[in-house]
């Protein structure tokens, strides 16, 4: 089963961010909510990570997926961290807003990987993974215990034939990285034969020209495919003032303000929500097989749902090209003419 076999019918898929309270304090009720809301309005791919919160994101969406046949939707989780339970733990130095116990140590071993899934599939309720992706195994991540190469070769010893089998054993359909930077994907492509990456950040409005001309060519060349994160930039596209998973107001590069400003200028002249157009973009390309959110309340996820359904004019994303906006090859949403 190739990656878009598993994901056929669910471009759009919720994330585990906010239910992990990585950007502020969310409330059981208020995630529970959202993820109902999801999933009334159809939504049937969910993604989500030991990382988020260390472990409070999967304690919530298991909490309803768990009562749903599991069948009817897809589940993708992280490996490459594992959690241990301490009463001196070290929750708050990565997310201050979790009331998690547990402690956290990278681990990309084989052992590690089986560990990881058992521990998930415990912390969701549920019997199986249908995708893994290793996460954060890039150079962008300051927590790294050496640097990204060296815990790359862990990985290609470890991790990745580890999860190769089980992929050919039919424990999970598929597998790849979760990362936010686009070397270790170019690297795993030449070393092990993956289905499907998480591209993080890297596919957006605002940025998408290494990925189209670098990354995408690549992949076509071996069959992978993407999930595409972060299409607004962890919200900056939208209006956030968080660029990147930054801290807020925090260094945001001057030129993706001006050219924020500028989406929203010919965004304007259509009467185009930039959101909406942001989203559509990303799942575009044709190595894009679903687009994951990150939503914080139930009308932020009916907003991204009806995103998804909302004509563009085909003149808009013209007027993307002749401003220099997007590249001139970047796909574009099919709309009116």
């Amino acid at each position: 089963m190739n990656a878009f076999e598993i994901f056929q019918g669910k471009p759009l898929g919720v994330g585990g961010v906010p239910f992990g309270n990585e950007f502020a304090y969310v409330t059981d009720e208020v995630a529970y909510t959202t993820i109902e809301a999801a999933w009334n309005a159809g939504v049937r791919y969910y993604d989500t990570s030991p990382w988020y919160g260390l472990g409070l994101a999967e304690r919530r969406l298991g909490t309803f997926l768990h009562k749903q046949t599991r069948g009817e939707y897809v589940l993708s989780s992280k490996v490459g961290k594992l959690l241990t339970a301490s009463r001196d733990n070290n929750a708050k130095e990565y997310f201050p807003f979790t009331p998690s116990p547990n402690n956290l140590r990278y681990d990309y071993t084989a052992d590690g990987v089986k560990r990881s899934i058992e521990d998930s599939l415990q912390r969701l309720g549920v019997d199986a993974l249908d995708v893994v992706f290793v996460h954060d195994l890039s150079p962008d991540n300051p927590w790294l215990p050496g640097p990204w190469e060296e815990q790359f070769e862990i990985a290609r010893n470890g991790a990745f034939p580890a999860l190769s089998r089980m992929r050919d054993e039919g424990v999970i359909k598929g597998w790849g990285l979760g990362v936010n930077s686009p070397e270790p994907i170019l690297k795993l492509i030449d070393v092990a034969d993956a289905d499907v990456c998480l591209l993080a950040r890297q596919y957006s409005l605002i940025d998408h020209e290494n990925a189209l001309h670098q990354v995408f060519p690549k992949a076509r060349e071996r069959g992978m495919a993407f999930v595409v994160g972060s299409s607004l930039n962890a919200g900056f596209i939208s209006g956030s003032a968080r660029f990147n998973y930054g801290k807020r107001n925090y260094m945001i590069p001057a030129e993706a303000i001006e050219k924020r400003a500028r989406l929203r200028a010919v965004a304007a002249r259509y009467g185009v929500d930039l959101r909406t157009a942001a989203l559509q973009f990303s799942i575009a390309p044709d190595v894009a097989v679903a687009l994951v959110v990150g939503c914080a309340n139930p009308q932020q996820v009916l907003a991204d749902y009806t995103s998804l359904k909302t004509t563009i004019p085909h003149a808009f994303w013209s007027d993307l090209r002749s401003e220099d906006l997007i590249e001139d090859d970047a796909a574009i949403p099919s709309g009116e003419s």
